[in-house]
């Protein structure tokens, strides 16, 4: 077994959480005696529009054990986390968000599964706290994000609460891509991985930043990003119509050099006006929805080309300029 971590940094992506600040902040200060004693929780400000930077700057001021990392605009959740980890120092790194759905009671028990030799201890939620629809549709996602990838060990029903070994974290660090789905490239990039359950709380305070259209660009960067499948799945619909289409002009050519065995089974032989508007609508809907598939993996080569930065940083506070 190893020896407990003499540091840790602990990233907190925060957006619009004045409301849950509070709370993080003295649940923090009464399990933080059970951490490293050389720790820090550095918190990255996803352009808030409240008074959340505001109260980091506070903290800090109480405790510069609290830093603080302003993103120049809201560039999104996965951004904000990979921030974090740039300016991370610890010899491990927990990742956590600031609603406290995620205990920071648990990080003490991720060090203690660290120290067992793991490189990457994930929570994974065998409970949660939210409506039907939303419990549904994580469900559907993980399953499908596991059976579309090449990824043997995915872990389903964990997010982004993880704590990393630095070895992880300078690994994710060096990853060149713009559309980052973190839990993914934790998965895709080996090490020794477990899981921990827990049951995870409904939000403390304010409203979920997740909206429906950044839930969807969060599962679609997953999918995209980690899977041929699609593309693969365009070519096999492809040879399935192409094969029905052969089977049904087959047929017609039949029915029209021998009519008498579908007149006596009472299949009229009529104009099929009705049957060709339906099959070119079909078909039309069929290559409209894989120009769409191609078209997110063309999206996704294109922001890579740009090569622009995933986030532009316009404040450190209680952090050197660059790690």
């Amino acid at each position: 077994m190893r020896k407990s971590p003499k540091s840790l940094s602990v990233i907190v992506p925060c957006f619009n959480e004045e409301e849950s600040l509070p709370a993080l902040f003295e649940r923090v200060e009464k399990v933080a005696k059970d951490w490293p004693e050389d720790y820090e929780v550095i918190c990255v400000d996803d352009g808030s529009g409240d008074q959340t930077v505001d109260l980091l700057r506070e903290q800090h001021g109480r405790d510069t054990r609290w830093k603080l990392v302003v993103l120049s605009r809201n560039f999104g959740h996965q951004a904000a986390v990979s921030a974090g980890l740039e300016a991370a120092s610890g010899e491990v790194v927990a990742i956590i968000d600031a609603d406290l759905q995620d205990p920071p009671e648990l990080i003490k028990d991720l060090i203690e599964t660290w120290r067992e030799g793991y490189e990457v201890v994930y929570a994974v939620r065998k409970k949660r706290k939210e409506g039907p629809i939303k419990k549904a549709a994580y469900f559907c996602f993980y399953r499908l994000m596991k059976s579309m990838t090449e990824i043997e060990d995915f872990p389903l029903d964990s997010g982004d609460f993880s704590l990393l070994d630095r070895k992880v974290v300078d690994t994710l660090v060096a990853f060149p891509e713009k559309n980052r789905f973190l839990r993914g490239l934790r998965a895709w990039s080996g090490f020794r991985q477990t899981g921990l359950e827990y049951e995870r709380s409904a939000r403390f305070a304010g409203e979920p930043k997740y909206t429906l259209k950044k839930l969807l660009k969060l599962a679609s960067d997953g999918l995209f990003s980690f899977s041929g499948v699609p593309l693969r799945l365009a070519s096999y619909v492809g040879l399935l119509v192409s094969f029905f289409s052969g089977l049904g002009a087959l047929v017609f050519v039949v029915q029209k050099i021998y009519p008498e065995p579908f007149l006596a089974m009472g299949l009229p032989i009529v104009p099929g006006f009705a049957a060709t508007i339906v099959t070119v609508l079909f078909l039309g809907g069929v290559q409209l929805l894989f120009l769409g598939v191609i078209g997110e993996y063309l999206n996704r080569i294109y922001t890579e080309v740009k090569a622009r930065p995933e986030f532009l940083v316009a404040e450190r506070v209680g952090l050197a300029k660059s790690r």
